[in-house]
């Protein structure tokens, strides 16, 4: 397990207390920090940042979190904290877009109106995930279920193919997964640009 980095843990420490927080009283005082797209009455500014630090259960931030602590420490290092967290803010600012991007797409072509709001640091951790596996492509990782070992490179595409699948077939599975997918496309055209350089 890498050594947990500046930014890395100061970025966990935020999430977890934010979930925190929403699961006490104070949730009563504090506003609704899920990302709605910009035509609903529910939508306010402060959300294109809040979604990002906000999470649904337990699991979600568990996972989130994990993921974190384990590409992004390692990718941190390698990059510097300030580019590091210019990558972070990016590939979630590319998540949100890619997120509002498809919901616009589904109602002037569907005339869907209602969206959930979403909530949750999945599509910038995927962009994280992503700059890992194009600057250490041949890492081989130990995965959880089931145990055996992967390169990051495929693992990377394993992600970004089952997000594409989801998203593609249109199953409401509770994920956003063109949110993921924009996170990922920045994350790996950010680290192409930086490793030109």
């Amino acid at each position: 397990m890498p050594p947990i980095t500046d930014i890395v843990k100061h970025l966990i420490i935020l999430n977890v207390l934010v979930f925190i927080a929403y699961q006490t009283a104070l949730a009563n005082y504090m506003p609704d920090p899920a990302l709605y797209w910009p035509q609903d009455a529910r939508f306010k500014p402060f959300q294109l940042v809040t979604h990002m630090f906000s999470h649904g259960s337990p699991r979600h931030l568990l996972f989130n979190m994990f993921g974190l602590y384990i590409f992004g420490s390692m990718v941190e290092r390698a990059i510097g904290s300030q580019k590091f967290l210019k990558l972070y803010l990016l590939c979630g600012l590319g998540s949100l877009v890619a997120h509002i991007a498809i919901q616009y797409y589904m109602h002037f072509s569907y005339n869907q109106i209602r969206f959930l709001g979403a909530v949750g640091a999945s599509g910038a951790i995927m962009g994280v995930t992503i700059a890992y596996a194009v600057m250490f492509p041949n890492h081989k990782l130990m995965l959880l279920f089931p145990p055996i070992p992967i390169k990051a490179k495929y693992l990377a595409i394993a992600y970004v193919a089952m997000d594409l699948y989801s998203g593609m077939s249109g199953a409401d599975n509770g994920v956003a997964n063109w949110a993921h997918l924009g996170g990922a496309l920045t994350g790996f055209i950010l680290m192409r640009m930086w490793l030109k350089k």
